[in-house]
């Protein structure tokens, strides 16, 4: 028997589209969805000319979160339904979530997954864990301090505190509230930057924004990023970037 698909991925000028399409099943974290999710994002992360990935999502949800048939079935390793997440994380270019509609449950941690996240006013944010009598996973509560502060994660987790797409913005869980109908158009423009810059100095810009998150010592912070920087300065795409700029403003001056 053919197993279903549950995630497709469609490659569109270096950029890697990662749709959840599990209508049926609300895009819920049911094994087939995750491991598919795993599976496509160790797909893309092997084409060499991949420059940024977008998850998105098919259905009047975005993800439901837990899969109910299984959430009453013990399991031999419970980690095993965050390796969806994980494996979008760990991506080494930028990573984009364009959240048409809600987001509930463990399905919200797909949105803490991604580096950026553009939502349509459709959606809605609502962990809801505590509400079912579950403990958060896979991170959840750190990603979240991470992007709404303790004030904000105790409110959304706690106190069940569900946002809508503009509240989140305001609130820092998502970058930007967008029109419906423009959702897919600012993403395609803000993964086109991407596309234009050094594919190698947006990986280790990313990477180093990654060690960053373990450090206290902003001395620290700058040495690692100084390292970084004085690699970057002995690139070909630096010096041609140099040329680039020094183009543009020498017809300037002999205009003065």
């Amino acid at each position: 028997m053919t197993e279903r698909r549950a995630v497709t991925v469609t490659m569109e000028d270096n950029v890697a589209w990662i749709t959840l399409d599990d209508v049926e099943r609300r895009n819920s974290l049911n094994p087939v969805l995750v491991r598919q999710l795993a599976d496509a994002c160790a797909e893309v992360r092997r084409d060499p000319g991949l420059r940024a990935v977008v998850l998105r999502a098919r259905g009047p949800v975005f993800s439901a979160g837990g899969d109910i048939d299984a959430l009453g079935e013990p399991v031999e390793d419970p980690t095993v339904v965050y390796a969806g997440f994980r494996a979008l994380s760990a991506l080494p270019v930028p990573v984009v979530a364009a959240v048409h509609a809600p987001a509930i449950g463990a399905g919200v941690n797909f949105v803490l997954a991604c580096d950026v996240v553009v939502a349509a006013r459709s959606a809605t944010f609502d962990p809801r864990f505590l509400d079912v009598a579950i403990h958060p996973g896979g991170g959840h509560l750190w990603r979240m301090e991470q992007r709404v502060g303790r004030q904000g994660a105790a409110a959304m987790v706690l106190f069940g505190e569900a946002v809508t797409a503009l509240e989140a913005e305001r609130c820092g869980l998502i970058w930007r509230c967008v029109e419906d109908d423009d959702l897919l158009d600012v993403v395609r423009r803000m993964t086109a930057r991407v596309v234009g810059r050094s594919p190698d100095l947006v990986r280790r810009t990313k990477a180093t924004m990654r060690l960053s998150r373990s450090l206290t010592d902003p001395r620290m912070a700058a040495d690692l990023e100084q390292v970084a920087q004085d690699w970057s300065m002995r690139q070909p795409s630096f010096t041609e970037a140099v040329r680039r700029l020094r183009e543009r403003v020498r017809p300037r001056a002999g205009n003065s």
